[in-house]
């Protein structure tokens, strides 16, 4: 199976690695790339242009950046993820996914244990999960460097941070906004308004860590500044829940999400729930070894 809403990568910089296009080419899910104007010839060269959209530089000019140092600076990937957002809008989809583009894999976690997946069913299984509810308006999966072997996981964590691979319900009123830390400005935003978002722990993916490999956001912000101003904004944008901490030899940010434990899902009316388990076709594969030499 594959996803019923599309799927875009928003891409700066990394024609030569571009990770999670080639996984998702490999699994055969369809997607899109947003790239910049000057860019293009070199995605052109070793993507095809059919899969390429171009983003309209009003996205940038008008962005907000809650902060007042304008152009002197990249403004991030929210004004492509706005782009993707609105692409989708005019298409006239529901949803729409919106990925970074430095995820190497993607996971099922069943029993305990991690299997790397070789279609798009965990993401059309994500879909059909949030259009059970009236009010989930963002989901994701979790990160694969997040769940440890051997532990217990519940499948999913209702309302926290959204990170990387996003799943985003096409009609709230709210955009991507911040020169950094946007995912969890939105994430908060959602929350904050009493509605709920999802992280799956049932499906993971494998994302590079910041600054990992060059291209993105990582000569802009990371290489000269490091992460104290990427804290320090989320701070300022909410400061009931959000601090700059010094942990493991750096400073990060802090968010306290229990307040958002008020917020409960609501099932739709209309749904019920068979009382037995759906794999959606799912099937392990024996020769691993075999399979992987394909990728």
């Amino acid at each position: 199976m594959n996803p019923e809403y599309p799927i875009y990568i928003v891409s700066k910089g990394r024609w030569d690695s571009r990770l999670t296009h080639k996984v998702l080419a490999h699994m055969k899910v369809p997607h899109r790339l947003v790239i910049e104007e000057q860019e293009f010839d070199d995605y052109a060269s070793v993507i095809d242009e059919k899969q390429l959209l171009i983003l309209d530089k009003s996205y940038q000019e008008n962005y907000e950046t809650f902060d007042d140092l304008g152009d002197t600076k990249s403004k991030g990937p929210g004004p492509a993820r706005n782009f993707a957002w609105e692409h989708s809008i005019s298409e006239g989809h529901e949803w729409h996914w919106v990925m970074d583009d430095n995820i190497r894999h993607f996971f099922r976690l069943n029993r305990n244990k991690k299997y790397r997946v070789a279609s798009g069913t965990i993401f059309k299984i994500a879909e059909d999960f949030v259009n059970r509810y009236e009010n989930i308006d963002m989901a994701g999966l979790n990160y694969e460097m997040f769940i440890a072997k051997g532990e217990k996981y519940p499948p999913y964590y209702v309302n926290t941070r959204i990170y990387s691979c996003n799943l985003i319900k096409n009609d709230i009123p709210y955009r991507w906004r911040g020169r950094y830390n946007e995912d969890t400005d939105l994430s908060l935003v959602i929350m904050k308004n009493g509605n709920c978002t999802v992280l799956f722990n049932a499906f993971l993916q494998n994302k590079l860590v910041t600054q990992a490999i060059k291209g993105g956001n990582t000569k802009e912000f990371y290489d000269s500044e490091g992460t104290p101003p990427k804290s320090q904004m989320l701070e300022d944008m909410h400061p009931d829940v959000a601090k700059v901490v010094w942990k493991y030899n750096r400073w990060h940010h802090w968010v306290d999400y229990r307040p958002f434990k008020k917020n409960k899902l609501i099932r739709k009316s209309n749904i019920k729930i068979p009382n037995i388990v759906n794999n959606y076709g799912m099937v392990l594969i024996d020769d691993w070894e075999k399979y992987k030499k394909t990728y």
